[in-house]
């Protein structure tokens, strides 16, 4: 009878740890094959999406390869317009550690960026003295979404539809999003510098 219950103990003890070992090698396994299918993938498609300057010339985000990228939705008549100060204070205390912020000027929100590119550029270079790299206008939401945002907010880890101006979408060296943030985060704030220095 003490070596059946001895036997039974081993068992279930044996038992126990394998259901242990299973669950580790049963994510090891989801993890390894998750890399493998990204592999056999091809390269972040937001990279390669082509998109004009606010001054007429063809990019796109292969231009500013190696960089972290803060792409902003910017818009000169919006109650969130002042946060362009910040914006470029953010741009020139951490660029020359690797971060570009990228203005995208949209008309999508209470119809808050009216202007043509000419005016938008001078309005946010006279008024806030504006460095960093802006774009020309493009839709950021509805059927005429520009396909930058499209795989920004469809077809990335953190997707929903961009909700107001101002909204904050954090790439990675390799262009991964890898965070985000709404109108209200102001530009300087401690939770986004943390995220930005992250990845830099």
């Amino acid at each position: 009878m003490k070596n059946i219950l001895t036997a039974l103990l081993v068992v279930t003890l044996f038992g126990a740890s394998c259901a242990g070992d299973t669950e580790t090698t049963s994510k090891n396994s989801k993890k390894q094959t998750t890399i493998e299918e990204n592999q056999t993938m091809p390269q972040n498609n937001v990279q390669s999406i082509s998109f004009e300057t606010i001054t007429g010339d063809k990019t796109s985000l292969e231009d500013f390869a190696g960089h972290a990228i803060l792409i902003v939705n910017v818009a000169s008549e919006c109650g969130f317009t002042p946060q362009y100060a910040g914006l470029e204070e953010l741009y020139s205390k951490h660029k020359d550690k690797g971060l570009v912020v990228i203005g995208f000027p949209a008309n999508n929100f209470g119809s808050q960026e009216p202007g043509t590119n000419d005016e938008i550029l001078e309005f946010c270079t006279s008024q806030f003295n504006v460095t960093f790299p802006m774009m020309a206008k493009v839709s950021v939401a509805g059927e005429d979404k520009h396909p930058l945002f499209t795989e920004l907010t469809e077809n990335s880890d953190i997707t929903g539809e961009i909700k107001w101006n101002f909204s904050k979408f954090l790439l990675n060296r390799d262009g991964k999003l890898v965070a985000r943030f709404g109108s209200k985060t102001k530009p300087l704030s401690e939770e986004l510098q943390a995220e930005i220095l992250g990845v830099l």
